[in-house]
């Protein structure tokens, strides 16, 4: 199960919100096989000013269009499924909410499966 949360400046209209969470969860079904019914995402959208970063790291031009997307998920995908995944959300999000490829970051942190629960007070993975 990945746990998805997305920060983007306030200022995007709800359809456009929810085309972004729809293209991050279809590239991670795409991509590193997450099953179509493992959707949890928090969308949280900020008042200018809380949504810092430098518009220039690494040669990349970012405006205040910036998508930040984190995906804690179980560890053990390959280094070629992590590229897939982040070309295949920055492509869908161009294409289904008009972002920029270049407002686009994705952080990746992998858990062991017992440390998820899904309810009940229980650890659901655990062997």
């Amino acid at each position: 199960m990945p746990l998805v949360r997305i920060s983007m400046n306030d200022g995007r209209a709800d359809a456009a919100r929810r085309a972004i969470s729809d293209a991050v969860h279809q590239a991670m079904v795409e991509t590193i096989k997450v099953p179509a019914d493992d959707k949890f995402q928090i969308l949280s959208n900020h008042s200018a000013g809380e949504v810092i970063y430098d518009a220039a790291y690494l040669g990349v031009q970012r405006t205040d269009g910036i998508v930040v997307i984190q995906i804690t998920l179980n560890a053990g995908r390959t280094l070629e499924m992590k590229k897939a995944l982040y070309a295949r959300v920055a492509g869908l999000l161009k294409e289904k909410a008009g972002v920029r490829p270049e407002d686009v970051v994705i952080s990746l942190t992998e858990v062991t499966k017992e440390n998820w629960s899904f309810g009940n007070g229980l650890a659901s993975y655990a062997q």
